[in-house]
């Protein structure tokens, strides 16, 4: 993998906060011509520096209002089926993030529902059902301070 230079971060940059832009709009964005801006993107892309694009939904207006942020520790006995776990946590659209966490859990998830009884809904016959599990604590976020996907990149 090549070493990022300013122009890469700066397409970066540009890319994770209007993934609609084109190579042309990027290009002239940076006084860059299209043709190495377009080879630029592509390395990036090639190099796993961009996963995909995509665009970012207003859950609220979707009517998404309830995000909820739960620990889940396993039993000694989940442990070994961390993986089937994890499978099956995959599988839940509710479940926009998932992690392994160090420490007193084992996963941290967040999890989105139209409302509180979605979520219990959930609860009840999804993670609450899940086998290993010992122990679920759940928190309700009630007010979005900052959401972003943004990476802190530092464009010099």
């Amino acid at each position: 993998m090549a070493e990022l230079d300013k122009l890469d971060r700066k397409i970066l940059s540009l890319i994770q906060s209007d993934a609609s832009l084109t190579a042309s709009e990027i290009a002239e964005r940076i006084n860059l011509s299209q043709p190495p801006c377009w080879r630029r993107i592509k390395r990036l892309e090639d190099e796993g520096y961009i996963n995909r694009r995509v665009g970012i939904l207003d859950r609220r207006k979707l009517g998404f209002n309830v995000v909820i942020y739960t620990e889940v520790k396993l039993s000694a006995n989940g442990r070994q089926g961390v993986g089937d776990f994890e499978d099956k946590i995959r599988s839940f659209p509710e479940v926009t993030e998932c992690y392994v966490m160090m420490g007193r859990t084992d996963f941290l998830l967040r999890i989105v529902t139209k409302d509180i009884d979605s979520y219990e809904e959930f609860f009840r016959e999804h993670l609450s059902q899940l086998p290993g599990v010992l122990d679920i604590n759940s928190s309700v976020a009630l007010t979005e301070v900052k959401y972003t996907t943004e990476i802190p990149l530092k464009v010099i």
